[in-house]
C-alpha cells in the first residue's frame, strides 16, 4: 500500500468517529411521590471530639476537658496543692473542684517527678502524680501533671497517655462521650 491510500483510511477513520452521533445523557427526575433512601452514619465509638467529659475518680459528677493531641501528658485543674514529705518521699495534696457540679473532692497522692511544661511565652514546672479516671466508660490509672487552670477555658486536658491506641479526634465534634 502507498502512503496516499493510508493517509485517505485515516482521514475516513477519524471523520467517521467524530462525525458518529453522540449519546446525549440526561438527568433522571425522581418522581415526588417517591422519597429519597435515608443514609444513616454511624460514628464508630473510638471517634472523639475536642471537648470531652472526664471522671476523676471518685468523683460522681464529670467536668468538660479539652483534647490535646499535642500534650504527652494529662493535666488536671486543682486548687490549695500543698506539698508535704511523707515516709521519705514527696507527697501533694490537692482539692478537684467541679466548676459545673460544685462537687469537691481532696486528694493525696504521691509525686512521680517534676516536669517542665514549655508555653508560647514561659516554660512551667508541675508535678506529675497517678490518678484514677474514668473517660468515655474506660476506667484507667494515669498520669496527670497538676495546674491552677483557672485562666484556662475547660478544668481537664486529655493528652496522649491517655488517647494513644484508643481514640481518634476529630475536631468538628464534642461531648461524643457519656
Amino acid at each position: 500500500m502507498n502512503l496516499k491510500k493510508i493517509l485517505t483510511l485515516i482521514v475516513l477513520f477519524l471523520s467517521a468517529c467524530h462525525s458518529a452521533p453522540k449519546e446525549e445523557i440526561v438527568p433522571a427526575i425522581v418522581p415526588s411521590s417517591q422519597k429519597a433512601p435515608q443514609i444513616k452514619y454511624i460514628r464508630p465509638s473510638n471517634i472523639i471530639g475536642e471537648i470531652e467529659p472526664i471522671y476523676m475518680l471518685p468523683m460522681k459528677s464529670a467536668f468538660l476537658a479539652r483534647v490535646d493531641t499535642g500534650a504527652t501528658t494529662s493535666s488536671i485543674d486543682v486548687q490549695n496543692l500543698k506539698r508535704f514529705e511523707r515516709d521519705g518521699k514527696r507527697w501533694v495534696s490537692f482539692f478537684v473542684v467541679n466548676a459545673a457540679s460544685g462537687e469537691k473532692h481532696f486528694f493525696e497522692k504521691p509525686v512521680i517527678k517534676r516536669v517542665k511544661i514549655k508555653r508560647i511565652e514561659e516554660e512551667e514546672h508541675r508535678v506529675k502524680v497517678m490518678m484514677d479516671v474514668k473517660f468515655g466508660g474506660q476506667k484507667m490509672k494515669t498520669e496527670f501533671t497538676l495546674a491552677e487552670r483557672e485562666s484556662f477555658s475547660y478544668q481537664g486536658l486529655i493528652g496522649r497517655n491517655i488517647l494513644t491506641g484508643r481514640y481518634i479526634v476529630d475536631t468538628s465534634l464534642t461531648n461524643t462521650l457519656k
